[in-house]
């Protein structure tokens, strides 16, 4: 027979590779006949393992007994550290361990992870190979640890076996031991979202609160997963919801960073401080912010968060909102209330972050808004619910009903109004130098003008609507007082003579 390796990445003879082929099949004619020619039965392939380790891995119980015949190195390893024990044990085989303890296997070995036989059927969920293990073996350390620090009873904690835990603790495993990183049983049933396993250790008495290395507990673990049923259960056995971390991240901050409305709605339920800062001075409302979460946006302000908490760097969330762009965002703080005129740490309000990032609508929306909250002001007490019946928005109009009228302010922004005359006139209707600038920085040409008027002009309607006046009789007035007298009478009767709509533009 020719024989030869299999390919120049491969250690094994065609003939070898056969017979770990058979092995895995149980194929025992196969296994036989290539015995009786001379085949290397402990001939192992690229990662050191040969076909005892296939045998037990899968469980094949007369390939393994016949092996044993031939080859009763039963504790050499692979090369991850894996012998026929802890194969058996990893993939569950009860017959194949017993077979290899009655050979004389060593008990106490373990992988290059550190994993013994008791690790590897914890992890895996195998429950009878475990009772073997601690019930028929004797002196077997049930709290042993592998090199990352973890027993038994964390990684079935942390792969989600229910049955493996109820059995460890009915054993008698310490509940609370933690691994290299901190972490207890608990942290790692709430970080992978096991609710029945984190409820069954939970009933143990253990800390709910105990937090790792990096200052996490359980809580922040559950939330940041996005694990719902975990953060109600841990918020019902009495954790602390405004626990925070090493960084000064409560659950909330995590809830903010991920966007889980849900887990952040039962947080808030529970009292969680809204305004907690962590360590950059970010409150969840920057955080949510941050990261584009308009809905948990949309819950904090609900919560009556603080809008006008600032960063590390000054900046509001509404500043974070005007750098990026995010109109829906932005809109919803604006209408919330927010105090426009703060500023970052280089002195910049978030209109003028907003125009330095030429956020054009963005813009036109802050200073309707800061127009419209001066307007406010001036009106306290004066017939509010005619606006507050209203759906206020900042955005750009496109009501059927302002349709005409704002065709009429773009012919004039783009057609009459010369150089210079918009700010004139915008500064009639009380714009302030800080709006005219932030509307002049977009820059489209040598007419820029035109669209810096047209601009002006809706931003200026958006506030004349809002205060339920006529527009056209506004409009009249403010172009008679730049003296375009012969525009005004213009505007005016061509507004008028086309319109359908009496309310928006009737004569005066």
């Amino acid at each position: 027979m020719e024989d030869h390796l299999m390919s120049d990445d491969d250690v094994l003879l065609w003939s070898e590779k056969e017979f770990h082929d058979a092995t895995k099949r149980n194929d025992m004619g196969k296994m036989h006949e290539l015995i009786k020619k001379g085949v290397d039965v402990k001939a192992k392939n690229k990662i050191d393992r040969k076909a005892l380790h296939w045998a037990a891995g899968a469980g094949n119980e007369q390939a393994l007994r016949f092996l044993l015949d031939y080859d009763t190195d039963v504790d050499e390893k692979d090369l991850f550290g894996m012998n026929a024990l802890l194969l058996a044990c990893w993939f569950g085989h009860l017959k194949i361990l017993q077979i290899l303890v009655s050979c004389g296997a060593k008990l106490n070995c373990e992988n290059r992870d550190g994993l013994s036989i008791l690790h590897c059927a914890a992890q895996r969920g195998h429950i009878q190979v475990l009772e073997f293990i601690m019930e028929d073996l004797e002196n077997f350390c049930l709290d042993r640890v592998d090199k990352s620090g973890k027993t038994a009873l964390h990684l079935a904690a942390e792969h989600g076996h229910l049955e493996v835990v109820d059995f460890l603790i009915g054993m008698g495993c310490i509940h609370g031991l933690k691994d290299k990183h901190g972490n207890t049983a608990l942290h790692l049933a709430a970080k992978h979202g096991h609710a029945d396993i984190l409820q069954k250790i939970v009933e143990t008495g253990v800390d709910v609160d105990e937090r790792n290395i990096d200052g996490l507990a359980a809580l922040h673990l559950s939330t940041d997963g996005g694990h719902y049923e975990c953060v109600k259960l841990l918020l019902e056995s009495g954790c602390d919801v405004n626990s925070q971390t090493n960084k000064n991240m409560t659950s909330l901050h995590y809830a903010a960073r991920r966007g889980l409305d849900r887990e952040a709605s039962l947080l808030l339920e529970a009292g969680i401080n809204v305004d907690a800062m962590d360590i950059q001075h970010n409150t969840p409302l920057h955080t949510a912010v941050l990261n584009n979460h308009t809905e948990l946006v949309r819950l904090l302000i609900d919560a009556d968060c603080d809008l006008d908490a600032s960063d590390s760097r000054r900046q509001t969330a509404l500043h974070m909102a005007a750098e990026h762009g995010w109109q829906d965002m932005a809109e919803m703080i604006l209408i919330a209330g927010v105090n426009i005129s703060l500023t970052d740490k280089q002195g910049k309000t978030c209109l003028e972050v907003a125009a330095r990032g030429n956020h054009i609508i963005l813009v036109d929306m802050i200073i309707k808004a800061d127009r419209f909250y001066k307007w406010e002001k001036d009106h306290t007490g004066n017939e509010q619910d005619s606006w507050n019946s209203r759906h206020l928005s900042f955005k750009q109009d496109h009501q059927l009903e302002t349709q005409h009228i704002r065709s009429v302010l773009w012919c004039l922004a783009t057609k009459h109004l010369c150089r210079g005359e918009w700010k004139i006139l915008a500064q009639h209707w009380d714009f302030t130098d800080g709006h005219i600038r932030a509307i002049e920085q977009q820059w489209t040409g040598m007419k820029s003008f035109k669209e810096h008027g047209h601009r002006m002009l809706l931003i200026w309607l958006h506030g004349v609507v809002v205060a339920g006046e006529n527009p056209i009789k506004g409009l009249y007035e403010g172009l008679v007082e730049i003296s375009r007298t012969d525009l005004a009478e213009c505007i005016r009767q061509k507004a008028n003579a086309e319109t359908n709509s009496t309310k928006m533009c009737s004569a005066m």
